[in-house]
């Protein structure tokens, strides 16, 4: 099994930033791509941002690119997701999770419980 745990969450204003990490453990991961979702309340779960774990190709949607940065640190196990120039409709609780898929649109096999970020305006 494969545990995912996020964290770097909080309540921010609107321009600020964030760093988001996930922690990953149980099983080696070391050909799995990482990706960060998000929901926010009333919508469905969206893609963020990927990166394939050796490769470190990146995958961003349109509505993140140029604002977050998705970024991983093997000898830590870790995966980050860089917030900035954060807005209002960036409020969401940010998954992370774990797909043995290469690309980014999976299936994703692990998750994290999430952690929330809330932008203030």
């Amino acid at each position: 099994q494969v545990q995912l745990v996020e964290s770097g969450g909080g309540l921010v204003q609107a321009g600020g930033s964030l760093r988001l990490s996930c922690a990953v453990s149980g099983r080696t991961v070391s050909s799995y791509t990482m990706g960060w979702f998000r929901q926010a309340p009333g919508k469905e779960r969206e893609f963020v941002a990927a990166i394939t774990w050796t490769g470190g190709r990146l995958y961003y949607s349109d509505s993140v690119k140029g604002r977050f940065t998705i970024s991983r640190d093997n000898a830590k196990n870790t995966v980050y997701l860089q917030l900035n120039s954060l807005r209002p409709e960036d409020t969401a609780i940010y998954y992370c999770a774990a797909s043995r898929y290469s690309g980014y649109t999976g299936p994703y096999d692990y998750w994290g419980q999430g952690t929330q970020v809330t932008i203030s305006s």
